[in-house]
């Protein structure tokens, strides 16, 4: 009896242990098989930590390697919602984050408390989950990041925790440091601040919802370059413990960032500044809408400065919106008077005029094509020199006539207007020359005074340095060379020739009759320079708004070059509505061209005319005989 109960206790037990060992194994297997791949994701998730390296943005400089843009290290500071709404052990959690943090991220308490709310979305697995990542406050300095650390670990007491338990405690811990973290970033800083800030341009942050968004080109050099400046981000794949810090010997992979490449410009900041300086004053003394100014080596096409009033400041983002434009390149506008180079020089190098021909300028009236064009003086017979130097509508257009309608149409273009000039800044205009099909009757004596084509100050400026550079245009260059961090030359640019639009015994002729507009006998003759022969051009073009021409409202212009037969600089001064002190282009922009001119050829030593010192110094010779002296 004894035995037969001894043998049923030994099976029962049995029994239970071939039960309890299937159960097991049966637990094994829809752990180890059956549910694995959902299980192996949980476990990542909770364990795995994918962590994201900015590449640092490149730097942009001038041609001597001053900084114009650079970045700097800064926070984005973010809160994990699921933690927050998955916790118990502080009732409304996001409010109390969000009255916590306000002050120290300069933030709102109401905007911070709506961030930190848990929104849900399907992923792309059909997953309904609860967003981890919501950006609270973007660029925090480093040392702000560190008081609001000293604060989050602070929190904990805030609560009476003596009568918790010890894991309720610990939880409390683990979200005040953990619900909200940051990831490192930067933000752009321009030292110079509004200086060539519409070459440089700015930048935003690009759109991301769950990593450091980085920063995006939105114009200027920042957004033509922008692949180029932003470089590689880089990411590490780690596994981190229960306070989510890396366990850095469980790397699974880890990619360095590569930082972007450091763009130099041609530009120069001092002379940058000569520029703005001049435009300003001119600004204020004349009250223009806006004024702009470019100077440019017209042998190789190199940008040292471009600028346009109003500016803006790229480090005080409301200002942009309304200032933004570059003028230089985005708008366009009847050249007047400055286009008559385009016409003079075709007939010159066509053989059909000479310096020396005369032309009846119709004491200041001509009918044609049932229209009369005017000029600003009563004018008669006038050489094609005299013609460019008193700047004559009627003998210009006389000379268009003369040249024809295909020929002024072939240069014009070979001038390169009516397309973009191709320099490296978005939002360039084209212009406006139609074909000779599109011409009217009246086209062919409009056109040689600058009426029915619309130029940018960028294409005008260009024509003219082709003038200075033996008829040779020149593709605008404004960057020098793409660099590494450490100085290293990734790609170099060189001057590039576009076309010879007319020959060099054609430009000497120019030469010639553009000198004589800076002269007494000339209309810019407060262009003049005092150890330099000036060669250059005035325009004066009344403004079409709604496709008529408005009284009163005029484009005025300079463009000239200098030393007018060893051309170092070209440079175009433009003012839009001039409204005090007259609107001639001499009157109003010569000045300004003379002062940009003066400064630049003194902070780059450009050597003075010999001609023009050994006439100066004569009358210098001379004023000090008359004096008495001997």
């Amino acid at each position: 009896m004894t035995n037969k109960l001894q043998i049923r206790r030994a099976l029962l037990l049995l029994t239970c242990l071939v039960a309890l060992f299937a159960g097991l194994g049966y637990r094994l297997v829809d752990l180890q098989v059956i549910r694995h791949d959902e299980l192996l994701k949980q476990a990542e998730k909770k364990t795995e930590r994918r962590i994201s390296e900015t590449a640092k943005r490149g730097d942009i400089l001038d041609v001597n390697g001053n900084l114009l843009a650079t970045s700097v290290p800064v926070r984005t500071v973010w809160a994990n919602p699921e933690l927050l709404a998955g916790q118990h052990v502080l009732p409304n959690a996001p409010a109390v984050f969000a009255r916590t943090l306000a002050p120290w991220l300069k933030a709102d308490e109401g905007r911070l408390y709506q961030q930190m709310l848990p929104r849900t979305h399907v992923n792309l697995r059909g997953e309904t989950v609860t967003n981890q990542y919501a950006v609270l406050k973007r660029q925090v300095s480093e040392d702000n990041w560190r008081q609001i650390q000293a604060v989050l670990r602070d929190m904990t007491g805030m609560v009476d925790t003596r009568a918790w338990k010890k894991s309720d405690r610990m939880a409390l811990t683990n979200l005040c440091l953990n619900a909200v973290a940051t990831d490192a970033d930067q933000m752009r800083v321009y030292p110079n601040g509004t200086n060539a800030a519409q070459v440089v341009g700015f930048v935003s942050a690009a759109v991301a919802t769950n990593f450091p968004a980085g920063l995006v080109g939105c114009d200027g050099i920042e957004k033509s370059f922008n692949s180029k400046l932003s470089g590689v981000d880089g990411w590490r794949v780690t596994e981190a413990d229960s306070a989510r810090r890396e366990l850095a010997s469980h790397r699974d992979e880890d990619v360095p960032a590569r930082d972007g490449l450091n763009v130099v410009l041609t530009l120069d900041v001092a002379v940058q500044h000569i520029l703005e300086t001049a435009l300003a004053e001119g600004m204020q003394k004349h009250s223009p809408k806006s004024i702009t100014g470019i100077v440019m080596r017209p042998r190789t096409g190199e940008i040292l400065g471009m600028a346009s009033l109003p500016d803006y400041d790229p480090n005080i983002p409301n200002t942009i919106s309304t200032n933004g434009r570059n003028r230089v390149i985005n708008d366009v506008v009847e050249p007047g008077s400055t286009f008559k180079i385009v016409v003079v020089s075709g007939a010159l190098n066509n053989g059909i005029v000479s310096l020396n021909d005369e032309f009846f300028c119709e004491n200041g009236r001509f009918a044609f094509a049932g229209r009369v064009l005017h000029d600003h003086e009563s004018l008669g017979n006038e050489s094609v020199k005299s013609i460019i130097m008193k700047s004559s509508n009627i003998g210009a257009a006389k000379i268009g006539i003369k040249l024809g309608e295909q020929s002024l149409y072939d240069y014009a273009w070979n001038y390169g207007f009516g397309q973009r000039t191709g320099v490296p800044l978005p939002g360039e205009a084209g212009g406006i020359l139609y074909p000779v099909k599109k011409w009217s009757k009246v086209s062919i004596a409009q056109i040689p005074m600058g009426h029915g084509v619309a130029v940018t100050r960028l294409q005008m400026i260009m024509a003219m340095s082709a003038i200075a550079n033996d008829g040779w245009l020149m593709r605008p260059m404004l960057v020098s060379r793409l660099q590494q961090r450490d100085g290293g030359v990734v790609q170099r640019y060189a001057p590039e020739r576009v076309r010879q639009v007319v020959t060099e015994a054609t430009t000497k002729k120019m030469i010639e009759a553009l000198k004589g507009v800076a002269t007494k006998e000339g209309t810019a003759v407060e262009a003049a320079m005092k150890n330099y022969v000036v060669a250059g051009k005035t325009g004066t073009a009344q403004k079409v708004e709604n496709g008529a021409y408005v009284s009163g409202k005029y484009i005025s212009s300079f463009i000239g070059f200098f030393p007018a037969d060893n051309p170092e600089l070209c440079i175009s001064i433009v003012m839009d509505e001039p409204k005090e002190y007259g609107y001639y282009g001499g009157k109003v922009c010569g000045p300004v061209f003379r002062e940009v001119a003066e400064r630049c050829a003194s902070y780059l030593n450009i050597p003075p005319d010999p001609t023009l010192m050994a006439t100066n110094t004569l009358v210098v010779q001379n004023n000090f005989r008359v004096a008495g002296n001997p």
